[in-house]
């Protein structure tokens, strides 16, 4: 039986309290003389005993203490006598919190930014609402009177505009200069019609509370940086428009994808990661072992180390798996064998290819969906594809408008256009031969021209 353990409040135990907590026997103790040993094999005296079982009388009765109980009385004796000490910030002290032996409390979602501002009414129907709402800074503009402080949860690419004023709770930690940009933060304030033209709503804050400050060095401020600069700040770079709408377009898509393929009965295949195949030669591969020191020991270590046989080869036989392995290249083999016992399969996950192509058509990582159709032809698997491809296009259209029409302004004009093109025409088949005809009457002017493709085919 599998059980989450927490006290009802953060604990600090005093040394001795937690040795005699940790103490603890389930059993009779076997050796009353409680006698332990020394590594030269002299017996001494345990310096703190354990508590072992004993019956305690109770109305007359002599009960056995459970081991609930007596850790239920461990931890009461504790805080009584002050061995333990609660520590609570301040902020959150009236927070909800369960007593101890109580049934974990429900998972709920939680309000986010796109859950106001994604309504048809952009947040106006919340208009009188008292809300909480928690993110990082994006923007800060102190007024004499009055702050107006940007805050963006990640749910969505809109940020709350949130209007902060000397009577407002916690606004000491604005002029203090607590609250700046990058710092994350707790808001408690009601719901607005915004005085803007940029937002529809804006929460009057009643209560602010920073939770994590940021450095005076934080990198990313409004103004636009390069991608090779986010390159050097890897760690910071989901909180930019850019990275955060690819992430969650991404997320949209590998949900669509999984929504696709169960909707049409297929059975989702986990494929290794780290395999002993080639997968029909399908890219060069990055080989696993560990026959070469690990972290920074790699460094200095010498050739020499890695074990060889008697003719100068590599002793594969000395590896961890015992022959060479590689990071897969794909998992259609897998996916294979299951499809001949599961009919309709498909894999989703990280394939690896190890050519020295630095072009952005060539990925050392990227994710591969491969569905095995069992008692298929080539028909059949068009269809899917087909299906499949206007399928996620189209989702992403309906549910990530925000993202997509960010893409569309800001990194590649035109691509709703064309994405809406894939997801509402219809798709014909045709054979190369057919293909490269066409191409060839088309009054276009291609970068390849069409002779080289027919050469090639």
């Amino acid at each position: 039986m599998a059980a989450a353990m927490a006290p009802a409040t953060p604990l600090c135990l005093k040394p001795y309290a937690a040795l005699r907590y940790l103490s603890l026997y389930t059993k009779p103790n076997p050796y009353p003389n409680l006698l332990r040993y020394s590594p030269k094999g002299l017996a001494k005296p345990l310096i703190f005993p354990p508590f072992f079982h004993r019956p305690v009388p109770f109305s007359g009765s002599a009960l056995a203490v459970n081991r609930r109980r007596l850790f239920c009385t461990i931890v009461a004796g504790a805080l009584q006598s002050g061995e333990a000490a609660e520590k609570t910030k301040p902020e959150f002290a009236n927070k909800p919190r369960g007593e101890m032996g109580e049934k974990i409390g429900e998972f709920r979602k939680k309000l986010k930014i796109a859950d106001i501002k994604g309504e048809p009414d952009e947040g106006l129907g919340r208009v009188g609402q008292t809300l909480v709402v928690m993110g990082w800074v994006r923007t800060l503009r102190v007024q004499s009177s009055i702050t107006f402080i940007e805050v963006n949860d990640g749910s969505c690419l809109s940020n709350m505009q949130c209007v902060v004023d000397s009577d407002a709770e916690g606004y000491d930690q604005v002029e203090a200069g607590s609250v700046a940009t990058g710092a994350s933060i707790w808001v408690q304030g009601i719901v607005v019609a915004s005085q803007g033209s940029k937002q529809k709503v804006e929460l009057k804050v009643k209560k602010i509370v920073v939770v994590g400050k940021s450095d005076p060095s934080y990198p990313i401020q409004k103004k636009r940086v390069s991608r090779e600069f986010l390159r050097t700040k890897a760690h910071l770079r989901p909180r930019t428009n850019t990275f955060g709408a690819v992430a969650r377009v991404r997320n949209a898509l590998a949900f669509a994808t999984h929504k696709f393929f169960q909707e049409h009965g297929f059975v989702w295949v986990s494929s290794p990661i780290v395999t002993a195949s080639d997968c029909e030669g399908a890219g060069e591969q990055f080989c696993v072992t560990t026959l070469i020191p690990s972290s920074g020991e790699a460094v200095g270590s010498p050739l020499d180390a890695i074990p060889k046989t008697k003719d100068g080869l590599i002793d594969w036989s000395q590896d961890f798996f015992g022959k060479p392995a590689f990071l897969t290249v794909s998992g259609q083999l897998n996916a294979e064998t299951y499809a001949t016992a599961l009919s309709d399969v498909y894999t989703f996950g990280p394939t690896f290819r190890a050519e020295n192509s630095n072009t952005s058509r060539h990925l050392a990582e990227f994710w591969m969906i491969e569905p095995e159709l069992a008692f298929a032809d080539l028909n059949d698997d068009m269809a899917c594809a087909t299906a499949y491809l206007q399928y996620v296009v189209r989702y992403i259209l309906e549910n990530c408008k925000e993202d997509m029409d960010f893409f569309n302004t800001w990194i590649e004009k035109g691509i709703i256009d064309r994405l809406s093109d894939v997801a509402e025409k219809d798709f014909v088949q045709m054979t190369y031969t057919d293909a490269v005809e066409l191409l060839l009457r088309a009054k276009k002017k291609f970068e390849f021209p069409v002779l080289l493709i027919i050469l090639a085919i």
